[in-house]
């Protein structure tokens, strides 16, 4: 972490217009949260925008002084709307060039195709000044990373394959573990004593998660946090409570794991 008390932090900012309309429907978030989870990296926030360069250049400002890192998925392809580098630059303040490794390895690309490397798909080497290339070798056209920016496809296969080349380069912290303990009760009939528990382990986050069965309605008590010996107080309290109501443990999870 960046010191013994603050956890490493992250947001991911998911950008188009296709996705705000249901044409397409995101599958980065998850995969991207649960690799910075296994090293220590909180993400904290996501948003999925317009593709609008006012609200992408706010949205990236605001987020990026908030959090340790920042995620982008979307509009860096060879079409008029793909305006994310725009806005990137724009944000930091600087212009957009032509990067010459893009270009050179582009180049090659659409030569071993046979294809013409036109102006439309030139646009996918065009990079803000400073920044550095994020490797895609899936299709060839880069990501970059620009301060605590990591700007992506929004492809999922090129997208994920940009993330497996970025993680290495992170700086995790401390990982959560979690307890999970699951009832064939209403969340209702333990949400008051939940919450108690809630405000007696401020530092463990505690979530109901109600299901509905064939049996009836039930509720998984999923506690996360840094503090195992917490957890495990929390788990304890958790156990005694159901047992106190008459109530059943239908899973029983290990009883500390990774998340």
């Amino acid at each position: 972490m960046t010191d013994n008390n603050k956890p490493v932090t992250a947001a991911m900012i998911i950008i188009g217009n296709e996705v705000l309309s249901g044409r397409t429907q995101d599958k980065n978030l998850a995969f991207v949260a649960k690799m910075l989870g296994e090293i220590g990296v909180d993400m904290q926030e996501a948003r999925v925008i317009p593709d609008e360069l006012d609200i992408v250049v706010a949205t990236v400002n605001d987020m990026r002084a908030r959090y340790d890192y920042i995620f982008t998925s979307g509009g860096i392809g060879p079409t008029h709307d793909d305006i994310t580098a725009d806005c990137i630059a724009a944000a930091f303040g600087v212009k957009l060039e032509k990067h010459p490794l893009a270009m050179q390895a582009l180049q090659a690309h659409y030569d071993a195709q046979e294809a013409e490397f036109n102006e439309a798909r030139q646009r996918m080497a065009r990079i803000p000044e400073g920044a550095s290339l994020i490797e895609n070798p899936v299709s060839t056209a880069p990501g970059f990373k620009i301060g605590n920016v990591h700007v992506m496809a929004g492809v999922p296969k090129i997208m994920q394959a940009m993330m497996e080349n970025i993680l290495p380069t992170l700086k995790g912290g401390e990982k959560l573990s979690s307890v999970t303990i699951t009832s064939n009760i209403p969340e209702g009939s333990i949400a008051a004593e939940m919450g108690g528990l809630q405000e007696k382990f401020p530092e463990v986050n505690i979530g109901l998660y109600p299901f509905y069965s064939p049996e009836g309605a039930g509720v998984s008590v999923v506690a996360r946090g840094r503090d195992t010996a917490q957890l495990a107080e929390v788990e304890a309290a958790v156990k005694a409570h159901l047992a106190d109501i008459g109530a059943q443990i239908v899973e029983r999870p290990a009883s500390i794991a990774a998340t």
